[in-house]
């Protein structure tokens, strides 16, 4: 959840991107290419599309989101790098999702956001925009079927489906599934802080 950034109350801040943005980044840098164009899907507040693309400046970031959260994504733009682009809105739930190209695309805490169907769209449209061998990095809380989801993630689930029926914490196998129906196999699953996970997909060849 945002809020206003303590230091500049004027623009959106998410404690949580301060406290995950490392981790990520320790992920981000195994699996990114050396130069080309990262598109960011779901950039909520624009914090983590200011800090990574600060830490990467050979390559190109593309924020993304919402036509009502571009302003605030903009207000992080002096943080940002030089590499930053202006970000674009991206619908995950559009009847006819068309993504710009990119080298890898990342997405960060979106999946249990929105509907079921925003996650299906998003794997049909990477399958398109991204070259072969690109990644496809996503950030956030999963169930699996062979262990119980953590008992603060059952109250996050909660909490996500109270507020919206079609949202919630998404199935790892079905992710997985849907991934490979669209081209791409997973090459980590890593434990990440908070009872996160960061899955990378690859296209395949």
């Amino acid at each position: 959840m945002s809020r206003l950034d303590p230091n500049s109350m004027s623009r959106p801040y998410a404690p949580a991107c301060d406290r995950n943005r490392e981790p990520i980044l320790d992920v981000l840098r195994e699996v990114l290419p050396a130069s080309g164009r990262v598109l960011e899907i779901g950039s909520g507040t624009g914090q983590h599309a200011a800090y990574f693309s600060a830490c990467f400046p050979n390559l190109i970031w593309l924020p993304s989101d919402l036509p009502e959260n571009l302003p605030g994504i903009r207000q992080w733009i002096d943080d940002a790098g030089e590499n930053c682009l202006d970000p674009v809105v991206v619908n995950l739930l559009s009847d006819d999702l068309q993504l710009p190209a990119a080298d890898a695309l990342i997405c960060i805490n979106t999946l249990h956001i929105v509907a079921w169907q925003g996650a299906v769209n998003l794997f049909a449209a990477a399958n398109e925009c991204l070259a072969p061998n690109a990644p496809l990095v996503l950030y956030g809380p999963y169930r699996y079927a062979d262990r119980a989801l953590e008992p603060s993630n059952v109250e996050f689930d909660e909490w996500l489906k109270a507020r919206d029926s079609q949202s919630g914490i998404r199935s790892f196998e079905q992710i997985c599934e849907l991934a490979s129906r669209n081209g791409f196999t997973l090459s980590q699953d890593r434990a990440m802080p908070a009872n996160n996970r960061s899955l990378v997909f690859k296209k395949a060849p």
